[in-house]
């Protein structure tokens, strides 16, 4: 916890981000915006499958890449790579930086993360998100100004390294999202976002206060930002209206696999779960393409507008120079009661009468 009555560690906390501002941080070249799928399918590791996923794009954990004890990356090449997680050595790799305070904080705590980006980016990393440092609610709010700073440099690190980096936006108020979206503004390096639904933000009341002040973020800075998210999936429609291209790392399918379960779609289109037992020790490759492509269809579709089945209307006839108004006029509005009562023939023709049933 960084707070002021802790005089020792709070001025080492400190030190470390070179106070709470941003102002100081260093600044980075643009590296761009690398072209990814609306979805992108997250994969925590290669247990259980044998044969290597055919998706065009991939997620992967930054704390499954990197030895957090060493400090050393797990595999050297490509190849080692995507046979460590079981996907093709042609797929896009995106690798996200979101995790539980534990893993995040060791990350943090490595000497030489230069050197491990420096090996990423030869494995051919597309994209990294920044570590998710915590904004808690019941610690000072220093602590939370400590862990937005922490982001950031976190980001420079990165794009320093020459790799694309998406900047996590760890909020608690409005000005939080104010300070964001003057750094963004002031720093055109800085081209991609991330944000976290799976937790707190994506809670009750919170989920969509969250995204009003992403939307109005974006809106502020005025310029093309792409986003990537990890949860939030149903405010996906809301997201690309403001950003210029949104990506969901999608956990879900991956999970569900993981727990023997099977997508499939409702009659409206929803997206329903059941229990699919498999025999011990049999591979599950199947199972995940099954899953990983209902889940994709499920996001396609709420993408397409509803189609609204509406009777045929049948054309309004019009009368020549009368400003547009109907044939027949209206009884109440335009009808002379008294003159048209007058007007009535004492003997109307052309009036058959008939006796009262």
């Amino acid at each position: 916890m960084v707070c002021r009555f802790n005089p020792s560690l709070f001025v080492a906390r400190m030190r470390e981000v070179r106070g709470l501002g941003f102002e100081n941080a260093p600044r980075v070249p643009a590296n761009g915006v690398p072209d990814l799928s609306m979805i992108v399918t997250f994969v925590d590791h290669g247990y259980r499958r044998v044969a290597a996923l055919d998706e065009p794009v991939v997620a992967l954990s930054l704390y499954e890449l990197v030895n957090l004890s060493t400090g050393k990356p797990h595999v050297t090449s490509r190849a080692e790579l995507a046979d460590r997680f079981r996907f093709t050595e042609g797929a896009t790799i995106v690798v996200s930086g979101v995790d539980k305070d534990n893993p995040i904080e060791r990350w943090w705590e490595l000497k030489e993360r230069g050197a491990i980006l420096a090996a990423l980016k030869a494995l051919g990393v597309a994209l990294i998100s920044t570590p998710n440092y915590s904004v808690l609610t019941d610690v000072p709010r220093t602590d939370n100004l400590h862990g937005m700073k922490r982001i950031l440099l976190a980001w420079t690190e990165i794009a320093a390294a020459g790799l694309p980096a998406a900047l996590h936006i760890n909020a608690r108020t409005q000005h939080d999202y104010v300070r964001w979206g003057n750094l963004i503004a002031e720093r055109p390096e800085i081209e991609i976002l991330a944000f976290e639904f799976a937790t707190g933000c994506g809670r009750g009341e919170r989920f969509d206060w969250h995204v009003a002040q992403l939307c109005a973020l974006a809106d502020r800075v005025n310029r093309p930002l792409a986003l990537v998210i990890r949860g939030g999936g149903r405010r996906l429609g809301v997201l690309r209206h403001h950003f210029d291209k949104v990506s969901l790392i999608e956990t879900e399918a991956f999970s569900r696999t993981m727990r023997r379960r099977r997508a499939y779609l409702t009659e409206s289109g929803r997206l329903k779960w059941t229990k699919f037992p498999t025999p011990k020790g049999a591979p599950i490759d199947d199972l995940f393409a099954h899953n990983i492509a209902l889940v994709r269809a499920s996001y396609e579709a709420s993408e397409r507008p509803p189609v609204r089945l509406r009777p045929p209307s049948r054309p309004v006839r019009r009368a020549a120079h009368r400003n547009g108004e109907p044939l027949q006029p209206s009884l109440l509005r335009q009808l002379h009661l008294p003159g048209e009562a007058r007007g009535v023939a004492p003997e109307p023709q052309g009036v058959i009468a008939t006796a009262k049933p």
